[in-house]
């Protein structure tokens, strides 16, 4: 009983809340991210030349990233603040992040090749830094 009621506070706190809110329209993202990834490896030929793993990796992510931006918005954050500048700040983080995605695809490719193992670990490598720039600049304010 004890650990529940001590979960409980912990769940009432904004930043855990707004942390498990993110990491569910991060999972959203994910998806979208993968949908992407893997049709347009099927769409573009060539699909394990470099360049074309870079193409297809940077559309995938940024295609989620869209997707996270409005629900995170919306839903994580509930934000009544300018959505023009919120969303350049918010792209900002993303390429960040993206760079971040490349260059751990970068050092994982020789490893782990051009596929889907890493792609996930690339994408796994931004989750925090998304997360923290997102909530104490894209968002301060909420």
């Amino acid at each position: 009983m004890l650990i529940g009621i001590g979960l409980h506070s912990l769940v009432a706190q904004k930043g855990l809340r707004q942390f498990v809110k993110f990491g569910i329209v991060g999972f959203s993202g994910l998806v979208v991210n993968l949908l992407l990834f893997t049709s347009l490896q099927r769409l573009v030929p060539n699909p394990t030349s470099a360049l074309s793993y870079y193409l297809v990796y940077t559309v995938s992510f940024l295609g989620g990233g869209v997707s996270n931006y409005i629900l995170n918005r919306r839903w994580t954050f509930r934000s009544t603040a300018h959505a023009g500048r919120e969303g350049v700040q918010f792209l900002s983080v993303s390429c960040i992040a993206l760079l971040v995605g490349l260059l751990v695809s970068h050092l994982a490719i020789p490893t782990l090749g051009r596929g889907h193992r890493t792609w996930f670990l690339a994408t796994c490598a931004g989750i925090l830094v998304n997360f923290f720039a997102n909530k104490y600049w894209t968002f301060r304010h909420t």
